[in-house]
């Protein structure tokens, strides 16, 4: 895990993600189905084709006088290019749009912000600045990151 602001490797527990997704359902007996992590793992799947090194990022936030760790899913670099990137299954919500860009809007830094989501009919930006792409879009496009 890279820790943003701090820019370091900190050690906390991994994540790990499957080459394989079927391969990764006949080990868990098809237990665990849940949408949201499926897409995550084919997310970072295509980022690595891509030749991106992918890190899982973590961004402290001051909320009064408590601090709190929130996550980034990808922080991808290539080169001189870096991406955040959240993934989400949707954004059907003000508070779920909140949830997904508030650590991507502490992040103090001018490279681009992305959250992917399952059904979006095409890109948009939120208020903030957050490229919203549709995941067909960013597998389909390999220049999406740069819309």
């Amino acid at each position: 895990r890279y820790d943003v602001k701090g820019r370091k490797y900190v050690q906390t527990p991994y994540k790990y993600y499957f080459t394989d997704i079927g391969l990764r359902n006949a080990c868990l007996n098809f237990r665990q189905q849940e949408l949201s992590h499926l897409m995550e793992n084919v997310i970072y799947n295509e980022l690595v084709i891509r030749g991106y090194n992918v890190d899982v990022g973590l961004v402290g936030i001051r909320k009064g006088n408590k601090r709190k760790q929130t996550e980034i899913d990808f922080v991808c670099n290539l080169g001189s290019k870096r991406y955040y990137i959240q993934s989400a299954l949707n954004l059907d919500t003000r508070e779920k749009t909140i949830q997904e860009s508030r650590p991507l809007n502490h992040v103090n830094d001018n490279f681009k912000k992305i959250i992917i989501v399952r059904d979006a009919p095409r890109h948009w930006y939120t208020e903030s600045g957050i490229l919203v792409l549709g995941i067909f879009d960013f597998l389909l496009n390999p220049k999406s990151l740069d819309l």
